[in-house]
């Protein structure tokens, strides 16, 4: 058993693994199909059975690599299936496109919601770019049956292929968006991860491969800080599951993407060393995700619970992130209900207003107004390159940071402060 903190859904299931001794039975069978009324006997099963990301599962099926797939519209299987995808590295090029001058009621600088991403890919013409077909037309989408099928799934204990038959699931699809020459079925998120659950792709397109005679293309959408990413994969064995492998990847921006080293430096230079907070220094490597953490909240105000529950974060996860954010002022902490609640400061709220170049400016500007992360970029300007991590540690040291005293403590840190530097090296593209 890992040592991480445990969340609702962790509890909830120990209590029906132990219930049903739902173990004996997968090593006795092979699986186990429980029932949503069963489920529901101790949390609402809409909450227990659905990870969208390997993060999100609960700590007993990551210990026992276990994975749970609807199988009709009130059952569910449990076994150890290979369930879920890794993203390619998305290396594209960004491609620049524009909203036609009339549409007046899509904001490329506020994107709310998935469906608000797919409407603003669609007038940008990002949809018919990527799919190589300029007559598109908006098809199904939203809820619905997905008939009978059966299917083979990679199995992670006996590395063979395990057999499920699904019989009237429900499905979701986000968007479909049918052309002269194919039928394109778009999952969307805004929650950057690593991985992503197959199901999503793959129930919905066994279901209209079915019903078409021209190719159905199961596509993933990522918009996240001004970047639509999209993945195009294909199922090379129809009936099986694990057979995806990826067609293409394009990222595009309906904004300027343009920043320089000029652009960089000026910030810097203009950077006003701050206090350091009275708060844990980072523990989170990727910045490009304490931005999307910023994202999630503007919409609403989320507990700790709720982001770890709703995206691609394990409780100590959100712990970092949040804590992260909370370092630049970016977002702040109160207690609601015995439990963290997290919400944009008008700090945060402000520089996510702003468009694509001027927010990661003012990103970069949060970042550099403290000195460790200031003087290691200063030192990379320098030098041309990237400092190594004991002349890091050493920059950290005469920072005076907040609780920071080992030096086990001190290199795990660095690597923040490497990966967030290289972050905002990364941004120029002059």
């Amino acid at each position: 058993m890992s040592d991480r903190q445990k969340s609702l859904n962790d509890t909830a299931w120990e209590e029906l693994f132990e219930k049903h001794d739902i173990l004996t039975h997968i090593e006795r069978t092979g699986q186990f199909q429980i029932s949503a009324k069963q489920i529901k006997e101790v949390r609402e099963p809409r909450l227990m059975a659905k990870f969208d990301h390997t993060i999100n599962l609960p700590q007993i099926f990551a210990d026992n690599n276990l994975c749970i797939l609807p199988v009709t519209r009130g059952d569910y299987v449990i076994s150890h299936f290979d369930a879920y995808h890794k993203f390619e590295p998305d290396n594209s090029p960004i491609t620049r496109v524009s909203l036609p001058t009339y549409i007046q009621s899509l904001d490329s600088s506020n994107i709310p919601s998935e469906a608000i991403a797919l409407n603003c890919a669609v007038a940008a013409g990002i949809i018919a770019d990527f799919l190589g077909d300029e007559e598109i037309v908006s098809t199904v989408s939203g809820r619905m049956g997905s008939g009978v099928f059966d299917f083979n799934i990679g199995n992670l204990k006996s590395r063979t292929l395990s057999r499920v038959t699904v019989n009237n699931s429900q499905i979701e699809i986000d968007a479909a968006y049918e052309g002269i020459r194919s039928l394109a079925l778009f999952e969307a998120k805004r929650d950057l991860s690593e991985d992503f659950l197959v199901r999503q792709l793959y129930y919905p397109y066994r279901v209209w491969k079915n019903r078409m005679t021209k190719p159905v293309r199961p596509l993933f959408l990522v918009y996240s800080n001004g970047i639509y990413r999209i993945y195009e994969y294909a199922f090379t064995d129809p009936n099986n599951y694990s057979s995806i492998a990826l067609v293409q990847q394009k990222n595009y921006s309906v904004e300027d993407t343009a920043i320089t080293a000029d652009d960089i430096q000026q910030v810097l230079h203009n950077a006003v060393c701050e206090n350091e907070p009275q708060i844990p220094f980072p523990q989170a490597d990727s910045f490009e995700r304490v931005i999307n953490i910023c994202e999630l909240l503007d919409d609403q105000d989320l507990s700790r619970n709720d982001v770890t529950e709703r995206y691609a974060f394990d409780a100590r996860q959100t712990n970092y992130y949040t804590d992260a954010a909370r370092y630049l002022g970016l977002i702040e902490k109160e207690r609601e209900n015995g439990g963290p609640l997290y919400r944009l400061t008008d700090k945060g709220r402000t520089i996510l207003k702003m468009g694509y170049k001027q927010r990661q400016l003012a990103f970069c500007g949060a970042v550099l107004s403290h000195s460790a992360f200031a003087d290691t970029l200063k030192s990379y300007f320098e030098t041309g390159v990237m400092p190594q991590k004991n002349d890091i540690v050493q920059i950290m040291r005469r920072s005076n940071l907040y609780n920071v005293n080992s030096d086990s403590t001190y290199e795990r840190r660095s690597s923040t402060i490497k990966g967030w530097v290289n972050w905002i090296v990364g941004l120029i593209n002059d």
